[in-house]
């Protein structure tokens, strides 16, 4: 009983110790807020017949967007010598294989390709495709870029596997 009245004193002398008072909730403005503006990264572009790596504003940092913003360009005029080998072409969508799905409780293989579908009539010409697997292997996390063409009323067509090692 003796060690219970102790604590009891000793706690009464710690809160009151403190010396700060309780004060009500003050609200004093809004809270501070930060605008951040879309990332900016690069595309591969042409100029002077040679790839070129070119700002582009892209809403996020994803392969997506960043193919959006070079497909985007080529219905655009470009200036200052810049050009590009896609006109013609649009850009439809990715798959990767970095996650792939599980079949029957087995994980597939984890194969790091980058697929991108296109549709476009036309040649697909090797800078053309250059500029399509640059800019997506600017993530590190694609070993290869697969390109496929898929137009309507026609079968898919591959258009190959490449690196953007072996197309520069």
């Amino acid at each position: 009983m003796k060690t219970i009245r102790v604590l009891a004193v000793v706690s009464l002398l710690a809160g009151a110790a403190c010396g700060i008072s309780p004060t009500d909730v003050q609200d004093r403005g809004n809270a501070p807020t930060v605008k951040i503006p879309p990332p900016s990264k690069t595309i591969y572009l042409i100029r002077d017949g040679k790839l070129t790596l070119e700002p582009a504003d892209v809403e996020d940092d994803t392969v997506d967007s960043l193919l959006g913003a070079l497909f985007g360009a080529s219905r655009q005029p470009l200036l200052d010598g810049r050009d590009t080998a896609l006109r013609g072409f649009t850009y439809l969508r990715t798959k990767n294989s970095v996650n792939p799905p599980q079949r029957d409780e087995i994980q597939l293989p984890r194969t790091s390709t980058l697929t991108v579908y296109i549709r476009g009539e036309g040649t697909l010409t090797r800078i053309g495709v250059a500029q399509i697997v640059c800019t997506a292997q600017q993530d590190a996390a694609f070993e290869q870029v697969k390109i496929i063409r898929d137009n309507p009323n026609r079968p898919p067509k591959v258009e190959g596997r490449y690196t953007c090692g072996e197309l520069k």
